[in-house]
């Protein structure tokens, strides 16, 4: 006799309204709590199936299920069956449509085969054409001795085709399958038959990869009567029905299904003889729980109910938020704009929307709820001000630290790329000798020509191009992610898609049109012409390099006359000397002048002062880019568009 326990009227309720959200379609938008039963063909899952429902399920040309096949059950007075098809979202509305329309040809449970093969009709199975479907068949049953259960049945897995699959069809039925499986609220029913080595059966592995630490893994083992008795094989499929190899925390529970010879018992025959079995030999090692068809259904029922519980907070919460974001589209969209003054009307509204919008990413005033936490990369893009700031301070850090093409240094170091470019002074001096000797002009030997200053300048400023166009790119960028966040917030995405390409994309190109031909203009004056500043720094600039370059002339003297090195201060404080004699050290330079090298050395001092005071150029660039240059350049393109 059928044991059902723990069918309480809250149980039920809690699975129907589970159910209700499936047949709503929810499922394709949020992961509902459900028990799918896997494994591979020829496994036993239809068999258990049947030992739990009381259908008989064809079985043909060793293919048992050719679709999923949503199997719900519940406890009533009398028996009845309601058969549906719920279409994939791949149909067509007219193919959609058809299988919604979809009528069995009976109800009656006896008969169940010819609803199986009317429903593959109906999706359009043909061995011919296609072996399996994405379509599900959704069949509920309602019986005195049904447990409140639903199961979800798919096609079993299988490696190699044949005739009536193919390989193809291998790889759409593992596909299919491992979508159910990796859903994480879904309880997976891994079916493991003992005709075979559990190593060999692939759903296993699917489990342990998909559940590694078999939270939501429940192994059903089949078929426990073809094992001999006292064999190693058997021993093997108790320890693993004991938990002790593939360990799951679900566990593991045993089903003797029916054989060829017991095809026509009755449930209540094949369930006498599987009480039978599982009364005598070392399967009475397990315990009672684990084991029959009897203790299986309040199990699953158990399961599933404890499933959904811990689940139902986060669900709640994920339908919650698809309520939200529906809502939210729903706003976007409006009321009817059927007539032109409707459609008038919405656009008027949601252009002072995204006005209110951009003016708050422009001014940084970010209270409207559009712009959210500050944490989220979404929000952080929508606070235009805060991002342009930022780039443009990250720029003046680059140019600081990039901008100079090259860098004198003491001691020659090696060169890991990008500028600056290491360089001594010497080395630089000969680079700047070779140009010098081509740019000569009516200077007197031991000056230069003043033109010299601004090709080294050039020369040195070159950097600056790239490191502009870089930083204008990204902050262009950022203004169009900004513009994309709050249209996207302010109007529907057909009327987001009209805006972007005839108002907004046009007039951003003509924004960084403008701000190239701008930034160019500044950057022209430092590329071409005769240098020239009137800020004293400049003076001051060159009167520093002197001086340092004089420090180190006179410190080599002095270590040189005292013999030791200044860096010591004992040594410093031992020696005595001559005043006068000292004084002669310092004031006589007994190298041979070269002229050219110290006019060189002159101009390279020049560049480096002239460079410095040219520093100032950035401020004019982040002016060029700042959000309020940029909106006023936006709201000039809005007027004329």
């Amino acid at each position: 006799m059928t044991h059902v326990s723990l069918q309480s009227k809250d149980h039920e309720e809690l699975l129907n309204i589970i159910d209700d959200l499936r047949s709503q379609g929810i499922s394709r938008y949020i992961d509902l709590p459900q028990i799918v039963v896997c494994g591979d063909q020829s496994s036993g899952k239809s068999s258990v199936l049947e030992a739990i429902s009381g259908l008989r399920f064809p079985t043909k040309d060793n293919l048992c299920t050719r679709f999923a096949t949503e199997l719900i059950l519940r406890r009533g007075p009398v028996e009845s069956a309601t058969v549906s098809i719920v279409p994939d979202a791949n149909h067509t509305d007219e193919e959609r449509q058809r299988l919604l329309e979809f009528q069995a040809p009976t109800t009656t449970l006896e008969d169940f085969a010819t609803i199986i093969e009317s429903a593959e009709k109906a999706m359009g199975i043909d061995s011919s054409r296609r072996a399996f479907s994405k379509d599900v068949l959704r069949v509920e049953l309602t019986g005195p001795k049904q447990p409140h259960l639903t199961l979800v049945d798919l096609p079993g897995l299988f490696h190699a085709g044949n005739k009536a699959q193919s390989v193809n069809d291998a790889e759409s039925v593992k596909s299919l399958v491992l979508s159910y499986m990796e859903k994480s609220r879904s309880i997976i029913l891994a079916v493991v038959s003992a005709k075979n080595d559990y190593a060999n059966q692939i759903i296993t592995k699917y489990a342990r990869d998909l559940d590694p630490h078999g939270y939501r893994t429940l192994g059903i083992i089949t078929k426990p009567d073809t094992l001999h008795a006292g064999s190693d094989s058997e021993r093997g499929f108790v320890d693993l029905a004991e938990n002790k190899d593939v360990h799951f925390r679900l566990g593991w529970h045993v089903l003797k299904n029916r054989d060829y010879d017991s095809r026509h018992f009755t449930a209540e025959q094949r369930d006498e003889a599987e009480e039978h079995f599982f009364a005598r030999g070392i399967w009475t090692s397990l315990p009672p729980g684990h084991v029959g068809i009897n203790t299986l259904k309040p199990r699953l029922s158990r399961v599933l109910k404890d499933q959904i519980l811990s689940e139902l907070p986060s669900l709640i919460q994920d339908v919650q938020a698809g309520i939200s974001e529906c809502q939210t589209r729903l706003s976007r969209l409006g009321a009817s704009r059927a007539t032109l003054q409707e459609q008038r009307l919405y656009l008027l509204r949601s252009s002072q929307r995204f006005s209110h919008l951009m003016t708050g990413a422009v001014q940084g005033t970010y209270v409207d709820p559009f712009f959210g936490s500050s944490k989220t990369p979404e929000g952080k893009s929508k606070r235009l001000r805060a991002v342009v700031q930022n780039l443009l301070l990250d720029f003046t850090s680059t140019v600081n630290k990039e901008g100079h093409a090259k860098e004198i240094v003491e001691k020659h170091r090696d060169h890991k790329g990008g500028h600056p470019v290491p360089i001594t002074r010497n080395e630089f001096i000969k680079e700047v000798l070779v140009q010098m000797k081509a740019t000569r002009g009516c200077e007197l030997p031991g000056t230069f020509n003043p033109l010299i200053i601004g090709e080294l300048f050039y020369e040195q400023s070159s950097p600056w191009q790239a490191i502009i166009e870089r930083y204008t790119d990204t902050i262009l960028e950022a203004t169009r992610t900004c513009l994309n966040l709050a249209l996207n917030h302010a109007a529907d995405a057909a009327t987001q898609y009209g805006i972007l390409q005839n108002v907004i994309n046009p007039a951003m190109e003509d924004i960084k049109t403008e701000l190239e031909k701008k930034v160019g203009g500044l950057l022209a004056q430092h590329q071409r012409g005769h240098p020239i500043t009137f800020n004293d720094y400049l003076t001051q600039n060159i009167l520093k390099k002197h001086n340092e370059e004089r420090k180190k002339i006179m410190a080599q003297k002095l270590e040189l006359y005292f013999g030791v090195n200044l860096d010591d201060e004992a040594a410093r404080c031992q020696r005595a000397f001559d005043v006068k004699e000292l004084l002669g050290v310092l004031t006589t330079d007994k190298t041979q002048p070269e002229m050219d090298r110290y006019a060189c050395s002159e101009a390279i001092d020049c560049m480096e002062s002239y460079y410095k005071v040219c520093g100032g150029f950035q401020t004019l660039i982040l002016r060029s880019c700042s959000p309020n240059q940029s909106m006023l350049s936006a709201r000039r393109s809005r007027r004329n568009s």
